[in-house]
């Protein structure tokens, strides 16, 4: 694969997060973590101070509201802001979020992603902030690079913060340290899915028959698996184009012969219980995970550490970072379009990004309780039960590092965007508007197939070519000549 290097997103970090200053010793939660400059308060001239309602995925933790106190205290006397922060889970997450947006449900934040954003945007869910975030929140519009923001656009407008951080893509599998010293694993040899059945396998035979390995649920299936195409930010994983084809060919990615070897291998983890059998049908993941596949980046084990409550994790780099529009939405923040506090959640979604200390309460709990600090920019987890998905909630770059982790850890995660490989559809923003029916009708059917499919329940060699033959049916090839025609008319020479 040709690398084409990406101009860095990232530059202006270090330049805004230079600007923090911290001091007196980590005992102090009011002067340790670095402030950001006096905000204006943006609450109402009656003098009431609006409370927004903020949607988040991952785990709720149970002394949420604690946390929801401290940072609300804060917020109040720096924006005249309060915030309700409601946490669906990562199994409920897909249907909650569809059921908020269909009902009309108020909210006046909700996390979103490339698998729902640009469908969210076509039925009027969130606010146009083309204009707003500049207005509004000048500091936040300057913080996010151009880049970042116009692989956020939809038809060339702003309907979401995207979260500046890794906004490429790599990805690691990641051991428990526990096993991988038990069974004398080298891990950085373990790079390829004939590599990791050697390893799951062998993990396998020594914990016995009711251990299970690789723990996979519905919307936490083997991560990854079709990295190597772009999926065109419609959030489809049966159809993209591969990061490398200068053609351009808008493809049936579970047909292709890479994508059908993985799944054949999952099936066969899947029958030697390798992968629980409940796999399937479970929402919830359960903690102490053996081996998982993730995005990250350097020092993000030790996150994952503590949020499993395993002591230590191994992990090994499996991919090139990639790099295109869709990485960039795997994370936003969008405003409803009938929240009565647009202009309130901009406000907030600002200083979630370029205030330490508010960013540090919302990744990493009540101080004292949840999380210390060593030093200004480091904290220590004393907990792993503040488990809201702190990928979902704002930048990196913003945020003390945990102890552990590289000094530079965010200048590793900024060298990833720098040496990204780019996909050849970079800057590609489809128009869905003569497909929306199609669309729906393929998620609808995708839907019946892919928690078997991507957990290994269902056979490839039957099941794949059903979904194919019913997607076809759904609206497939017409999404895919769409699609097509766009990108050749966009990459025209």
């Amino acid at each position: 694969m040709k690398k084409k290097k990406i101009i860095s997103l990232l530059c202006a970090a270090a330049l805004l997060t230079a600007t923090f200053t911290g001091c007196g010793s980590s005992n102090n939660a009011q002067s340790t973590a670095p402030q950001s400059g006096a905000a204006q308060s943006t609450a109402s001239k009656s003098g009431e101070i609006p409370t927004l309602t903020w949607w988040l995925i991952g785990n709720q933790p149970e002394n949420l509201q604690a946390g929801l106190d401290k940072i609300n205290a804060y917020t109040a006397e720096k924006i005249g802001v309060k915030v309700d922060i409601k946490v669906a889970g990562w199994g409920d997450w897909d249907q909650k979020v569809n059921q908020i947006i269909n009902t009309g449900e108020k909210f006046d934040i909700m996390f979103t992603n490339n698998t729902k954003y640009s469908q969210q945007v076509q039925v009027g869910a969130f606010a146009d902030l083309t204009d707003l975030v500049q207005k509004e929140t000048p500091e936040l519009y300057k913080f996010i690079p151009e880049k970042v923001w116009e692989g956020a656009k939809i038809k060339g407008k702003i309907y979401s913060v995207p979260t500046y951080k890794d906004s490429s893509l790599t990805q690691y599998w990641v051991f428990d340290d526990t096993y991988v010293q038990k069974y004398k694993l080298d891990v950085s040899k373990i790079k390829t899915f004939d590599d990791l059945d050697k390893a799951m396998t062998t993990i396998k035979k020594g914990e016995g028959k009711s251990v299970y390995p690789m723990i996979l649920t519905q919307n936490d299936a083997f991560a990854g698996m079709t990295n190597n195409y772009d999926d065109l930010t419609l959030g489809f994983k049966f159809l993209g184009v591969r990061y490398d084809d200068q053609s351009r060919k808008v493809v049936s990615v579970l047909e292709q012969p890479e994508t059908m070897q993985q799944l054949k291998m999952l099936n066969k983890w899947y029958k030697e219980g390798i992968i629980n059998p409940d796999a399937p049908t479970l929402k919830d993941s359960p903690k102490n995970k053996m081996f998982f596949s993730a995005q990250g980046f350097p020092g993000a084990e030790i996150g994952w550490a503590a949020d499993q409550g395993v002591k230590k994790y191994d992990t090994v780099q499996i991919s090139t970072p990639l790099y295109s529009d869709s990485t960039i939405q795997g994370s936003l923040n969008a405003i409803s379009a009938n929240s009565e506090h647009k202009a309130e959640a901009l406000k907030f979604l600002q200083l979630v990004n370029t205030d330490q200390k508010l960013r540090d309460m919302l990744a990493y709990g009540v101080e004292g309780t949840d999380f210390e600090y060593k030093s200004a920019k480091v904290v220590k987890r004393l907990t792993d039960t503040w488990g809201i998905g702190n990928y979902a909630m704002g930048t990196f770059f913003d945020m003390a590092t945990q102890e552990g982790s590289p000094a530079d850890q965010w200048d590793q995660v900024k060298s990833l965007n720098e040496n990204a490989v780019g996909s050849v559809c970079l800057g590609f923003t489809p128009d869905t508007s003569k497909i929306t029916t199609e669309i729906a009708n393929c998620q609808a059917t995708w839907d019946k197939y892919r928690y078997e499919l991507l957990n290994g329940a269902s056979d490839p060699t039957t099941t794949v070519p059903k979904v194919v033959a019913e997607l076809k049916a759904s609206g497939m090839d017409k999404i895919m000549a769409e699609m097509q025609s766009q990108i050749d008319a966009t990459f025209k020479k």
